[in-house]
Order: C-alpha cells, then structure tokens, then sequence
C-alpha cells in the first residue's frame, strides 16, 4: 500500500497546533510524491497549506477511523502514535466520563476532581472473578488481575502507582488496598484488613499535606506489602518509606500547609486532655503559619483528627503512646515559635528565659531548660588536643533550630511506621504477598533542588524496569503465538542512571563533597562541570555556575546547585541530640538513640527496632563526620532494596494524570496531559507496541468482522484459519504487514485502518447498490400501475368478444360428446373380449413355468445343507488342534518366564534394601508411641494434681462444718431469732409510719381529684360541643374528599405492604445471618477439636450432629453431661442421641449425683484421716499394749468386710433393675394378650426374694459400721483417761448394751440433724421475709417520690394544664391497672385452659379404668361359668398414628432423615417422610408423652441441619428437605386444631387433629429452618447459574448474523485468562433451569414456592447482566439490544410454558428490558430523550447515563450518542430520587413467603414402602 493511496482526498490527519498541543484536519486533494505541502482543511473549515520537509519527507499523522476512537485499549488502536493516544483519552474523559483506560499492561488514570459511585462493595464484587480484558478499565481490574495472578502462579505481585503530586496515586492506592482487604479478607478473627485500611489516615496525617497542585499530596513514597496464606486470606501487611520531605516541617510556599496533624492537633487543642499541650490556633505558630490560610475549604480538621486516633486506637498503639506522639508534635511548634534575639556584636544570640514556647517545648519532651537554652545558641567544636564552645549567629541558630524539628519529626515519623508494622504483623508464615508501590512521579518546577534529584532519580530506575517488563512482554506474545519476531529497539536510560549513580557520578561527587571541611556547592558544581560535560545526559546551563542540567526519560530538568550539600548532610548538632537522649520520658529518649539499623527510618521502616535497650556501659561517641550516612546514600541503598523487590515479582502499572491544575471536574488541559504521558512512560510503551505488531485479532473475530471482503467461492472452505490466510494475502500485497500466529493475527500499525476503509469502501457500494435497486423498483411498479389499468380496459372488451365464440363452440362440443361416448362404448365392449381370452391363456402358462423354477430352486438349497455342515466340521477339527498347540507353547514359556521372576525376587529378597523397605516408617512410629506415652504421662500427672487440690479442700470443707456443727452444740440456749424478731418490729414500725405519711399524702391527693374532677366535667361539657360542631365539619368534609380518602387508603394500603415486605425480609436476612454465624460456630468448633485433640482424649460419636447444640431447644451435649464418671458412662453406652431428655430432671439428676459423689468423697477422706489416726496410735501404743492389735486387726476386716458387701450390694441392686426393666418388657409385650399367672407370680417371688436378700445385706452394713464407730468410742476413751477419771456420770458403772449404744447415737445424731435444718429454714424465712418487707417499703418510697414530684410539678403549672396534667396521669394509672388486670385474665385463661386438659385427659383416664374394671368383672363372671367361651379379638383400623419405642428414635431419623436419599422415594406420596414424621409426633401426642415430642422434633431439626450441612452444593437434596419440612410444616398447622386451618379438612381429617400439645413454638422454628433451606437452595442454583449468565445472555450469538456488525475487538489482555471456550448459550439457561423445574415439581414442592425460587433466580439474570453491561463498553450496542429482547423473549416463553408467568419473573426483570430498549432507540433529537425518560422508569439515572456513555456504534455509518443529548437526558431526570448505587445488588434476596397449602390425603392411607427400613414402626 503506497503513500499516495494513504494520503488520497478526505483522508484526516493530525497536525501540531500550539494551543491544543495537536488538531485535527482533512486532506481536500490526494498528495503525490515530491508534493512540498498538504491542502489541508481544519475543522473550523479554514483552509491551510501545510509544509512537508523534502529532505525527510515526514508526512503528518494519520487519524484512526471513528469507530475505532473510545478504545479501551489505547494499543488497540490502528495508527499509534501521540496525537491518537491523547484524543482517545481526552474522548473517554470528556465524552464518556471514563477515567480509566488501557495502554496494553499500563492503566491510565485520569483524576476527575470529582467523587465517582464507582468503588463501592458491589463494583468490587463485580469485577471479583473476572478476566482483565472483559470489563471496562478499573483500577480494582489490575487489582483482581494481581490477585489471580499470585494464586495462580504462586508469584509475588506489585502495583505500582506513579503520577504528579494531584494525579490521584494516593487514592488509587488506597482503593487498590481496599479490594485486597474485601476479597482476600483474613479467615481469622483479627480483622487485618481493617488494620490495613486503617494505617491510611495515620499515614496521610503525618506525610500527606497542602500544596498548590494537590490539597492531599503525599510527601513520602510508600510501598505496602500485604501478605497472605496458603488459602490467600489476608495474614498481614509490612511498609516501607522513602524520601519524607522534612523541610516542609520548617519551610511553606504561599497556599501551602505543613503536615495535616499539626493542623489537627490544633483545632483539637480544646479537648481537655489536650489541655498540658498549651495550644492555640494553627495561625499562633510560626511553622503552620507561613504558607497564609491554614484552612483547606471543605475538610474538618478536628474530625480528621478523631478518625486518626481512631486507627491508632485500632493499631493498637497505646493511649499513653498516643499523648507522648501529641506531646512531640506539639513540641516541634513551640520550637518553631521560639524568640531567638541578636546579640549586638552580631555573632551571637540568647533566648529569653521567660520564653513561654521554650518552657513548652522543654516541658513536653522532658528536658532541662537550661541546657536546652544554651545549646540552641551555642555549638562545640572538637578537635585532637581540645574542645572549644563557640556562640553562632542569628541564622546560625535558626538553621540550627530547623534542622533539630526536622530532625525530631523524622524520627517521630519511622517510630510511627514501625509500630504500625508491628500492628500488621503477623506469627502466620506468609505465603506469598501483593506490593503497592505509592510513589511520587516525575517533577520538574522552576526551581527544583535535591528533593526532586532524589525523585527523578527514582523514576529513572523504574522507568528502566518499566521498559524492560514491556519489551519483555512483547517478545513473549509473540513467542508464544510462534510467529517470527525481531528484536525491538526501545529507549534504554541506562547512561543517565550511570551519571547518577555509578562510580565518580553526580551521587558519588555529592558525598565526596559532603566529607571535605569546607566543602561549598560552587565547588561541587564545578566538579561536575570538569567530570561530566562529555556526557551526552549531562549539560551545563549558559547562564549560570551554580545550576546544571540532566537529560532525563522524560525531559530536561535544571536543578539549581544551592542547598543541595547541606540537604544531602542534614546535619543535627550532637548536644542537642545528647539533651533529648537524656529526656525523662523514655519515648522520647528512644527515639534518639544510637543503636539503631544503619538505614534510618525514613528510608526503610520496619527493618529493626526503634525502642532499644540502652547499654549500661555509654558507646564510644563519634565525630560528627561519621555521625550517619548521607541522605543520598541512604536514598540509593533504599532504592535498589526497592528495585530487588520490584524485580522479584510480577509488575502491575498504574499511571495517574492530572488534567489540569485548577483542579476543576472534568476538564482535560491537553498540554499538561501530553507533559505527563511523555514523563509516565505510556507512550513509550506505545513506541514499543507500535514496533511490533500492535493491532491483533482472533482468527473468528477477524472473520466475522470482515467476511464482507471475502468472496463467495472462498467462503466454501471451512477453515476459517486458511480463509483469514488467503483474504489478507490477496488484501495487503506486503507480508511484512502482517503475519499469523497460533490463535491470532498480527498488523503492523496502520494496516486494520486500511482494512476498515476496503470494508467502508465495500459498505458504500453495497449502498450504492441497494439504493439503484430500490429507485429501478420505484419505477417498475409505476409502469406495473399503468400496465395494469390498460389491460383491464382490454379485458372487459375481450371478454365480451369471447363470451359470444364460447356459446358456438359450447353447442359444437355437446353435439361432438355425444358422438365419442357413443363410439367409445362400441371399442371397449371388442377390446374386452380379446383381453379375457389373453389372461386366461398367460395364467395357466406361467403356473407352469413357476412349479418347475420351485423345484429346481429346493434341490440346490438342500446340497447348499449337506455342504455347510462338512466344512464346519473340518474347520472346526482344524482349529482345534491348533489351539492346542498354542496352549502348550504359552504354557512353557509361562513357566520359564515364572522361574526367572521367582529367581530375581529371591536374590531381592536377600539384599539390604529390601530389609529398609521393609523397616520404613518404624522409627517415626516408635518416636509417635515415645511421644503419646509422654502426653499421656503429663496427663496422668495434671490429673493427680487436681485430684490432690480437690481432696484439700473438701477436707478444710469439712472441719468447718465440724466447727460450726461444735459451736451450734455448744450454745443450745442462745436463741438468734429474738434479734431477728427485734429488726423485723422495727422495720414494721418504719412500715406503718410510711403508711401513714401515705394516708396524709392520699388524702390531699383526693380533695385535689374531687376538684379536678369538677374541672374534667366542665371541659367535658365543652369538649361534648366540640365534637358536635368536629362532627359536622367532618360530615362535610367527607362528602367533599370520599375520592381522595379511597386514593390516600389505597396508598397507605401500598406502603404498609411495603413495610411489611421489608420487615419480613429483615426477618429473613436475620435468619440468614443466623444460619451464617451458626455455620461459622461449626467450623469453628471443628477447628478446635482438631487441634485440642490427643489421643487419650474422647472423641464425640460420629452420628453425632455437630448442629445439636445450636439449636434453639434443650438436648444432652457434652458439656452439659459432666461431672461425673457414671453420667459419661451413661452418655457413652447409650450415645448422646439417646440421651436426650427433659433438662429439669436431667439437671435434678445431675445435682444429686454430685451431691453423692461430695458425700462420698467426704465419707472416704474422713475414713482415710481416721485410718492414719489409728495407725498412728498402733505405732505410739503397740510396745505398751500388744492386746489392742486384735481390735485393729478386726477393725481392717471389718472394713474390707463392708467394702466386699457394699459391692454385692451394688450388684444385687442392678440385679433388682434389670428383673424390673424385663418384667415391664413382658408387660408391654404381653399387653395384646392374656399373660400367664405363673410367669407373674414367679417374678414377683423372685422380687420379693431380692428385697428380702438385700434387707439382710443392708443390715450387715450397718452391724459393721456401728462395730466401726464402736472401736473408735472405745479408743476415745482409752485416749482420755484424766476427763473420765475427774467426771463421774450417774449409772456409769451400769453395763450398757452394744445395741442400745448405738441407737442411742444415732438417736443423738438425727437429733442434731433435726435442729439444724429447723434452725436453718427459720433463718431462710426470716431473711425471705425481711427482703420481702424491704422490697415492699422500696416500692412505697419510689411511689412516693414520683408522687411529690408529680405534686411539685403540677404546682408549677397554669390551672389548665394542671387539669390536663392531672387527666394524663389519671389516664396513664387507669391504663396501666387496665394493662394489669389484662395480663392477670390472660394468665387466668391461660391457667383455665391448662386445667381444661388436665381434667379431660383424667376423666379418660377414669374411663378408662372404669372400662377396665367393668371388663375384669366380666372376665371373673366368665371364669365362673361352667363352660368355657372362646372370645375372639375385633380386626380395628389402621387409625394413621406410627407407634415406635424411645430407643429406636436414633434409627428412625438415621434411616428417615440422615441417610435417605431422594431417589429411594421416586414413585411413593411425594413428601413421605414429612407424613410419617408428623404420624409417630400424633402418636406421642396421643399418649400425652411431651418428652418424646420434644425429643422427636428435636432430633428431626438437628438431622436435617446435618443433611443440609452435608450436601450443602447438592440442588435435590436441598429442594427435597425443603418440601419436607413445608409439608411438616403444613400438617402442624392443618391438624393443629385450630379452626383457622381447618376449613378445608375432611371429617376423617379432623380425627386426625392433635390433642393434648399446642406445638405453635416449634411451628415457628420449623418456618425458620424453612426460610434457611430456601435460601440455601437459592444459593445453590446461583452458584449454577453464575458462570452461564454473561456469556449467555451477552456474548453468544442467539441471533445468527448480528455479530457480523460486531464493533473491532481489543485484544484480551489478561496472562490470566485460560484458553479453554468456557461459552454459554441461551439453550444451556433454559436446560438448567428444566432441569430446576422438574425436581422442585417432583419433590411436591409447593407451586407457590416454586414461583418464588424463579422470581429470586430470573432476578438473578437480571442483575448479573445488566452489571455487566454498565461495565462493558463492548456489549453497549444496538445488536447486543437486539440479541438482549430474543433471549428475554425466549425466558418469557419458557416461563408461560411452565405457567410460572403469574410469579413476578418477568418484572423483576423490567431493567434489563428497558435497557436492552434504551440500546435500540433513536437518541439524537428532544423527543428521543424525552421518550427514553418516559420509557426508562426502572433504570435509575445514572444508569441511564452510563448506557448512553458506554455506547458504542457499531460501524463508521452509525453516529454516537452526543454529550449534548447526555446533559439533556440528565436535566430531565434531576428530580427523580434515584439511589445512588449504580449497580443492582446481585445477592439481594427477596423475603420468602410459605402460605399454608393443606393436603387431601388422610393419614390412614399412607403406605410405608419396605425401602425405608422401618419395620420397628407399628402401626395404632
């Protein structure tokens, strides 16, 4: 393609132009070669002549055709190049509001000045999942794009943000953060995202500030590294610092601010704990005052600096941490402020020491004053032999003063940043992270000093990393699509980092300068001049020594010499540091001291400790020289521990610019945009791009975007590969242009330009075409018109000119027709004749000739026979020999090959290795066993230790009893109740006087009512007029508005249902939440159990439903079964299913068990002590008397005695509960017949037996025990021989009985027992009595006190309003003894229905026995009769109730609920088991037995929860249990009794009705659970449904042909993207959503619920595309509108097929009709958008508007839609009261609704199938 066929006529071009950096014009006449200039017309129709340059020959840029301007991929576009990239962006800004753009890996983003609603939860969900190139531009894209990738490829990533102070880099960083912190959010409970998000406000406190170009600039560049783990969840996160720019602590330009916290720290002086700071206004202080206004128009400063303590607060810094960061801070501005006065020698100075700014500032960090003075003025020289104290000037001083803020803020700052590390760090190993680098861009100003070297610098080395990425990139494209490629040149600023930063460079010079006494910048300026001017990047200015020039990336900067030495040293005088080292406050004193990381905190924070222990022994000191490094050294170290960083991951760019300076919304300054395109490296990256092959297009897009150009025959061939191949070789005759890859196609730049004019060229002479066709046809059937008219007028005449020829020739042929019938009778008769003659001959001839073929035919098919068997017989005779003989061979070479095996695995079996094989894996099993054995041990070891505590104290127990047991024995007289007696008469007494007083009060309240009364009577008289006159206003005015009353009840009708619809919805969403956190509960708990898990540990039955308890109703769990070892046995034999129980006894056994088991263990320590007594006493007494060792040997018989029969006795007793458990067995089993007299005789004489046997055994028991109490008497008294000795009792000397003795010990003891509980319970009633006595006198004193205050009010009041003040409170007391007296009548009826059913379930129990007793005498009657009758029993109906015995409740719901699979029920009742279910629930209630209800309905709930669990991704298990549980549901509710559900029940129906439990409680819960399984169903088909949604519903072509008009495809930029189709149709929807239908019809599910699951699913469409469509630019055209309405068209047929049409479906989704309505209509004239704002009420404005931005034409024909019909169509919608959400919320759910659906069948008619397993079941 030549030059002249590009630039031919009409072509458009871009030329420079001075004010818009570049405009557009159009060619008026082709250009030929050797043309010296272009007739060119611009857009305001001027005509200019162009110059071309002969020599060069550089002809200007080519425009790229219409429909390819908007991309959003600036390397989309044909012709690449500057002027292209900035209309397409100044187009998106502007036109369509869009602020992000592609520029291939690089996203452009333009700061609007403005909020956009495009960052809330649901844009980060939306773009959640997605492939980069499939939405629009975003920044949460390149986040969603990091983030795939690091789960991917398990690669660290980085974001890396760059731009202008204003272009946005802090925000977009921010917003970057915040969609890690929403999808990767951390699993635990630490909330480290929020930790994460909330280091911003600190950070943007102390390093963001106010300059001229932003009022939020950072001044520091940060990179945060956000951690995670394996299942990439937020761990943690780490921050690095760079550059802080300390002079703005000291220094402000005009408009500008210092750091934001000290201007927050001043407008929130006034707190009072702020008060020590002594600060005024920010204006007071020198350091935030020098910039003018200290305010910034439209921020709080006091508010920012709540939320700031706020996230220290969550960081986790401390309070007190907190006051001592203010204090500093508030420190560095008194410094500022200090007076500092000239001396009038000038070379010295002095501060006053009444200065209140010093006292401040000395105060606040904990310094001596003095010191503090004299150092600020003065400085110490040093030198070999001496030291010397010098005064220093007035600038000295302040310089001096400057550099300590700086200094102390700095410092300040990296303690900041590393606590903040500290607070996101985390113990969790870190798996791989995401960087986001915030980074200063580049800078060039007037005067730009060692701040912006440092920064242009750093841009430098990234735009070095930067260039390599993309060029690497590139080449692995077209690796990757094996095309050949060669290598592209691209800009390498290697050179000006070496003058920078290699040896004897600009740095190098710097600090070489830096170490030299009396080092100036002149002399380092002049150095550089000496050692750089060679350098092609280096250049000297003509006009100055001081200044000199770097040739960077992006531009020239001249930096200006001055400053730059001091900067680079930052110099802080050592006194003045020592002083703070010294300070009283350990913060302060740490921050400043020595033993730190060499690399300050301002470059890398993080990296080691800023709070040090100091050393006892004080660090040799060191010259001030060698103090620390210089800035710019510490600024390269930093920099390349960056780029290492950087260039360890996978790099992700994000280019911020700023589109004017005035900070005005939306408008684009193209100079300042173009400044910094050039300075971000975006159009080097389209120099790179346009290098290479830029435009690239899948072979099936190309195809169908220009098969117009293809010819018919070549369409024949179904490659559309080698049809693509042959089209753009015969198109573009250079195959350079072009070259084919894998998957796609690549063009040079230029070459899809070209294609899209042969395709326009092609469109306009189709056009041609069809508009000659047309006119030829316009005329043709104007001829056809008058042809037509001409030849009626012919018809009618002919027609009467015919007419009369018809009548002759009609006579002529009736005359004819009469003569051919006639003559045709004569042949026909002949012919047939002749033919009967022939067929009779021919039939016997061919009998003939058949016989004789048949006969012939029967001989060869018997020989054919005969033949067939022979050789099957040889053949088979063949083959079997040979089988024969193969088996042989295979025999023998089996047995060889078996002999060399067996060889082999001998000769193995004897090696070494196969010994370690086999001894693999013993070592870490003996190690596991050493292991367990020492767990065990410790266990052992904590147990006897808790065993010994335990045993401690209940001794100590004990003896305190025993005391107070002494003292109660020792003081019988002393009577304390006569001192309760005493305080109860004065309490009366207070009583009574408070009566009194209340009588007095009573009585002056009534004469007050009697009058008020009076006044009442009046006013009601008044009032009774007033209503009258009310009631006849209000006559008339009903007559007038009867209209608006029905209009103003219609609407309140409307929004109470709407309030109703939100309540039940908030109802339903708590039940969600509910069920959320209860399933995290789970997890949580199973988490716990396996890591508190040890081997001697018990685990829980595996049938044990970890949702039990969870549940809203009492069942056994393992905490609540515990303290003791025989209730675990329990729960372990019968499993904790079957442990269920009513609490109240379960808690009552649980109390009396440990009651037994205190007594117990009191009982055996006080034996144990009196064990060790004796054998104490045997030891001291055994040399003195050997007889006492027979009673000590009889005493231990004894007790081994009573041990041995207490255990018998044990046996015998459970002896006595098994006979018990059996006899009750045969009763239950012998209740339906006769049982045998013997049988029941003989076990109640083995019962009796028992009794007997164990009488005798308790009598033992207590022989030995009095023997047992007897020894120890008989060993008291030989222990006191004095006391019996000294005291002499009457009848002592009288021998008394052993027996009596003892009785009359016990006697003693029961007795005391007595007394005890008498004395204890007269305690309880007086102390009952004396709390309800001062509860008595607290509720007349409180109705005192409101009484005198009411009184004291109504005092102040006018008489009206004490009338009404006193008719308000007499009616608030009516109403509350009205409200009173209801609740006591409501629990009287409560209580009356209560006893109701108590009296008929006796009086059948009466009848029942009545029965029985009339029956027994009957039997007796019988008996008596002399001839015996056989009695036969009476067949009873089944009576619909399912009887089934407590311990098989577990199999029941294990083969009913948890291990029933749905298609076991395929052909059977739908909803079986919920009927069978409710049928054992009728039986409990029939037998009034409420535990088994409860335990029954319990275990239901549970077990479903279970199943639902389980199979929570399982759509037919979650529809089944739903129906079930409805249809549980309904039958509660229909046979409840109420009459409210009765009304469609049959007569049998109602016998079926509960009797004796009112189960309305368990109603609601099974509701919930309903509305849970509901949701989770819902969340099922989503969870299906998601993946087909967008492909379906936008991208596939349910429409043939329309994609032929599709708009030019950028290329898929996502690495993340899998090369697998993953496409859905329409068909595959409709498939699924059959496939819904017909299980939810199949379950029984009711219809009413069934509409409801597709109304919530077809919403679901609905949200999910029209989403994507507002993010989509690609899908905003007229086919995708055309594609949209087929295919919801085609739901709605699905959905009146199905006769769903009455759900709702079809209007949930109206927005994405209207939308795909708002695609197709006509948008250019008042009308248009007047008829979309009529149309488009379900779309809210701002969806309206981004539709109308996002829309794209489909060809060069089609124009777009203008910014003046947007602003149009916004004007007419500003007063609707849209929200401000843009998208629709796709998890909104619908409140559920189960309206109760009552069955026909009756319960006696359900069949049981035998599949279930439930035999156990019988049938009543």
């Amino acid at each position: 393609m030549s030059v002249s066929e590009l630039y031919s006529q009409f072509t458009r071009v871009w030329i420079p132009d001075p004010d818009e950096v570049w405009c557009s014009a159009e060619l008026t006449k082709d250009y030929k070669e050797g043309d010296k200039t272009l007739r060119l017309k611009l857009e305001d129709e001027t005509i200019r002549e162009y110059p071309i340059d002969v020599q060069s020959n550089q002809l200007p840029f080519l425009r790229n055709p219409d429909i390819l301007v908007g991309e959003n991929d600036l390397t989309a576009l044909s012709y690449l190049h500057e002027p292209a990239v900035l209309h397409n962006l100044k187009v998106r800004f502007l036109e369509s509001n869009h602020i992000y753009t592609y520029c291939g890996i690089v996203l452009v983003a333009i700061n609007p000045y403005e909020q956009l609603p495009i960052y809330g939860q649901d844009v980060i969900y939306a773009y959640s999942g997605q492939n980069m190139g499939d939405m629009d531009p975003h920044v949460f894209a390149v986040a969603e794009e990091a983030y795939k990738q690091m789960a991917r490829d398990e690669k660290n990533q980085s974001i890396i943000v760059s731009g202008e102070s204003g272009a946005g880099k802090t925000v977009s960083a921010k917003y970057a953060m915040r969609y890690f912190a929403t999808v990767g959010g951390s699993a635990s409970e630490t909330n480290i995202e929020e930790k994460v998000l909330a280091s911003s406000p600190i950070m943007e406190a102390i390093g963001n500030a106010k300059t001229t170009r932003n009022d939020n600039s950072s001044r520091f560049g940060k990179y945060i590294q956000i951690g995670f783990d394996k299942r990439y969840h937020i761990i943690g996160a780490n921050m690095r610092t760079y550059l802080l720019e300390k002079s703005r602590v000291v220094f402000q330009a005009d408009d500008e601010r210092n750091y934001h916290i000290f201007y927050q720290l001043c407008a929130a002086a006034n707190l009072p704990e702020f008060k020590e700071l002594a600060l005024t206004s920010a204006e007071d202080f020198f350091y935030t005052s020098q910039g003018g206004d200290t305010s910034i128009e439209g921020v709080d400063d006091a508010e920012d600096f709540e939320k700031t303590r706020q996230a220290f607060t969550l960081l986790g810094v401390r309070e007190s941490h907190q006051i001592s960061i203010f204090k500093i801070i508030a420190s560095i501005l008194h410094l500022g402020s200090v007076e500092i006065q000239a001396e009038r020698d000038g070379d010295s100075c002095s501060i006053s020491p009444q200065d209140e700014h010093l006292n401040n500032f000395c105060r606040l960090l904990g310094v001596e004053h003095s010191q503090m003075e004299h150092w600020l003025c003065h400085r110490k020289l040093v030198t070999t032999s001496e030291t010397y104290v010098k005064t220093m000037s007035l600038q000295q001083v302040l310089n001096a003063r400057n550099a300590l803020a700086k200094h102390i803020y700095a410092q300040l700052f990296g303690w900041i940043v590393e606590h903040i590390n500290k607070a996101l760090h985390t113990s969790l190993k870190q798996h791989s992270f995401i960087g986001v680098l915030d980074i200063y861009g580049f800078e060039t100003f007037e005067v730009n000093s060692f701040e912006q070297f440092c920064i242009n610098y750093a841009n430098e080395k990234l735009q070095q990393q930067f260039n390599w990425h993309v060029f690497k990139l590139e080449q692995e494209e077209y690796m990757k699509e094996q095309i050949p490629w060669t290598l592209i040149d691209f800009h390498d600023n290697q050179p000006c980092i070496d003058l920078i930063e290699a040896k004897l460079g600009i740095l190098d010079l710097l600090d070489e300068e830096c170490k030299v006494p009396k080092g100036t910048d002149q002399n380092w300026a002049q150095k550089l001049y000496d050692r750089h001017s060679s350098s092609q990047h280096f250049q000297k200015p003509r006009m100055s020594n001081t200044a000199f020039i770097v040739v960077h990336f992006a531009d020239k900067v001249e930096y200006l010499s001055d400053g730059f030495l001091e900067k680079n040293r930052d110099t802080v005088y050592e006194e003045q540091i020592n002083i703070l080292k010294a300070s009283k406050f350990p913060m302060v004193a740490d921050l400043f001291h020595d033993d730190k990381d060499p690399i300050p905190a301002t470059t890398t924070p993080g990296k080691g400790s800023k709070i040090n222990i100091r050393s006892a022994r004080p660090p040799m000191k060191t010259s001030n020289k060698e103090h620390k490094k210089t800035v710019g050294h510490q600024f390269r170290t930093s920099l390349h521990l960056l780029m290492e960083t950087l260039n360890a991951t996978t790099p992700h760019y994000v280019r911020c610019i700023k589109p004017n300076d005035e900070k005005l919304p939306f408008h684009f300054d193209p100079k300042r945009a173009v400044q910094q395109l050039r300075a971000c490296g975006v159009l080097e990256t389209i120099r790179i791009s346009a290098a290479g092959y830029p435009s690239r297009w899948a072979y099936h897009d190309f195809f169908n975007r220009y098969r117009v150009l293809i010819k018919k025959k070549e369409l024949a061939n179904t490659d559309k590969k080698a049809i693509c191949k042959s089209v753009l070789e015969n198109l573009i005759k250079d195959p350079d242009k072009f070259q084919f890859g894998r998957t796609k196609i690549f063009f040079r730049a230029g070459q899809v330009a070209y294609l899209e004019k042969l395709r326009a060229d092609k469109f306009r002479a189709a056009t041609i075409m069809i508009q000659k066709t047309v006119r030829g046809w316009l005329q043709r059937v104007k001829y056809h018109r008058l042809k037509q008219a001409t030849l009626t007028l012919q018809r009618y005449w002919r027609g009467y000119l015919a007419r009369r020829l018809a009548e002759h020739l009609r006579r002529t042929r009736a005359a004819t027709a009469i003569q051919k019938q006639y003559r045709m009778w004569r042949a026909r008769q002949a012919y047939q004749r002749v033919r009967g003659a022939a067929v009779v001959i021919q039939a016997f001839t061919r009998g003939m000739l058949v016989r004789t073929m048949y006969r012939q035919v029967l001989m060869e098919h018997k020989a054919t026979v005969i033949q067939k068997h022979v050789r099957g017989w040889v053949a088979r005779r063949r083959f079997q020999r040979l089988r024969a003989a193969a088996i042989v061979i295979q025999c023998a070479f089996r047995r060889l090959k078996a002999r060399q095996e067996l060889k082999a695995l001998r000769i193995e079996a004897r090696s070494a290795e196969h010994l370690k094989r086999l001894n693999v894996g013993m070592e870490n099993k003996v190690v596991q066993l050493q292991r367990k054995i020492d767990d065990q041990s410790k266990e052992f070891k904590t147990l006897s230790e808790q065993f010994s505590t335990a045993t401690s104290t209940y001794a100590m127990e004990v003896e305190r009893l025993q005391k107070e047991l002494a003292r109660y024995q020792r003081s019988p007289g002393e009577d304390p109740s006569l001192r309760l007696q005493e305080e109860v008469e004065t309490l009366r007494s207070e009583l009574q006087k408070a009566h009194s007083e209340r009588k007095v009060l009573e009585d002056a309240h009534g004469r007050e009512k009697d009058e008020l009364r009076k006044r009442v009577a009046d006013l009601e008289q008044e009032n009774a007029l007033l209503k009258d006159e009310k009631e006849q206003l209000n006559n008339q005015i009903l007559c007038q508005s009867k209209e608006e009353f029905a209009q103003d009840s219609a609407k309140e009708n409307l929004l109470m249902k709407k309030e109703l619809e939100e309540e039940r919805s908030r109802y339903q969403n708590l039940v969600k939440e509910y069920s959320r956190l209860e399933q995290r509960f789970d997890n949580l708990r199973d988490e716990l159990t396996i890591i508190k898990q040890t081997p001697g540990h018990r685990r829980n039955p595996s049938n044990q439903s970890s949702l039990e308890s969870d549940s809203n109703y009492p069942s056994v769990s393992t905490s609540e079964i515990g303290d003791t070892e025989d209730a675990l046995q329990q729960v372990e034999e019968i499993g904790l299913e079957k442990a269920a129980m009513d609490m109240t006894v379960f808690l009552k056994l649980q109390k009396r068990v440990r009651e037994l088991e205190q007594e117990r263990k009191k009982l055996q320590v006080q034996l144990e002590k009196r064990e060790q007594q004796d054998s104490k006493k045997v030891q001291v007494e055994q040399p003195q008397n050997d007889v006492d060792s027979d009673p000590d040997a009889d005493l231990a018989y004894n007790s081994l005695k009573r041990q041995e029969l207490e255990s018998e006795n044990k046996k015998l007793k459970n002896d006595l509960n098994e006979l018990r458990k059996a006899m009750a067995d045969q009763a239950m089993q012998n209740n339906s017949s006769h049982g045998s007299p013997d049988s029941y005789s003989l076990l109640l004489d083995q019962l009796k037996l028992a009794n007997e046997e164990l009488e005798v055994r308790k009598e033992e028991v207590l022989i030995l025990r009095t023997q047992i109490v007897s020894a120890d008497q008989r060993r008291g008294r030989s222990m006191e021989p004095n006391i019996n000795a000294r005291t002499s009792w009457p009848n002592s000397e009288k021998h008394v009985d052993q027996e009596d003795a003892i009785e009359a010990y016990h006697g003693v003891c029961q007795t005391n027992r007595l007394l005890e509980a008498q004395l204890q319970a007269q305690s309880r009633e007086h102390e009952e009595e004396v709390e309800t006595l001062k509860g008595q006198l607290e509720a007349l004193k409180e109705e005192m006190d409101k009484q005198q205050q009411t009184f004291c009010q109504t005092l102040l009041l006018s008489p009206e309003a004490q009338v009404e003040f006193g008719v308000q409170q007499e009616m608030s007391r009516l109403t509350n003894e009205n409200l009173d007296l209801k609740e006591l009548v409501e629990k009287l009826e409560k209580n009356e229905r209560k006893l109701k059913k108590q009296l008929k379930i006796y009086m059948k129990k009466v009848q029942d026995l009545e029965a029985a007793q009339a029956l027994a005498q009957s039997d007796r009657r019988r008996h008596e009769l002399t001839r015996q009758v056989t009695v036969q029993r009476k067949e009873k109906d089944f009576q619909g109730m399912l009887e089934y015995h407590k311990e098989d409740e577990a199999l029941l719901i294990r083969n009913l609920v948890t291990e029933l699979k749905p298609q076991m029920l395929s052909g059977t009742v739908p909803c079986l088991p919920a009927y069978i279910l409710y049928m054992c629930i009728r039986h409990a209630d029939y037998a009034n037995d409420d535990v088994k209800v409860h335990s029954l309905l319990t275990s239901t709930i549970n077990g479903i929860k279970k199943v639902l669990k389980k199979h929570n991704d399982d759509f037919e298990m979650t529809s089944f249990w739903l129906s079930n549980t409805c249809r549980l549901l309904h039958c509660l509710k229909q046979y409840s009794g109420d009459e409210g559900f009765m009304t469609q029940n049959t007569a049998k129906q109602n016998e079926h009705c509960l009797k004796n439990f009112d189960l309305t409680e368990y109603r609601q819960v099974l509701s919930d659970l309903s509305i849970q399984i509901y949701q989770q169903l819902i969340k099922i088909a989503e969870g299906v449904l998601q993946p087909m949604i967008v492909s379906a519903m936008l991208e596939n072509e349910s429409i043939q042909g329309l994609s032929g008009v599709k708009p030019t495809g950028y290329r898929k930029r996502s690495s993340s993207m899998a090369d697998g189709d993953n496409s859905y149709c329409l068909e595959a929807i409709i498939r699924q959503m059959n496939s819904f239908h017909t299980v939810l019809c199949d379950q029984g599910l009711d219809p009413e619920i069934i509409m409801q699951v597709f109304k919530q699913l077809f919403y679901v469409i609905n949200a999910v595309t029209l989403n994507n469509l507002l993010l989509r630019k690609d899908v905003c055209s007229w086919s995708t509108g055309m594609q949209l309405r087929y295919n919801i068209s085609q739901l709605e047929e699905w959905l009146r097929g199905r006769n769903l049409h009455q759900s709702g479906a079809v209007q949930t989704m109206e927005p994405l009709i209207q939308a795909a309505q708002l695609l197709q209509l006509k948008k250019k004239t008042q009308e248009d958008a007047e008829a979309i704002c009529s149309l488009c009420t379900s779309l809210s404005t701002q969806q309206i508007v981004k539709i109308l931005n996002l829309y794209t034409p489909l060809n060069e024909f089609e124009e777009r839609v203008t910014v003046a019909f947007i602003r149009t169509i916004q004007a007419q919608l500003q007063e609707r009261n849209d929200p401000q959400q843009l998208l629709l919320d796709s998890k909104h759910m619908f409140p559920v609704l189960f309206p109760f659906n009552p069955s026909s069948l009756t319960m006696d008619s359900i069949h049981i199938p035998a599949c279930l397993n439930l035999e156990f079941l019988n049938e009543v």
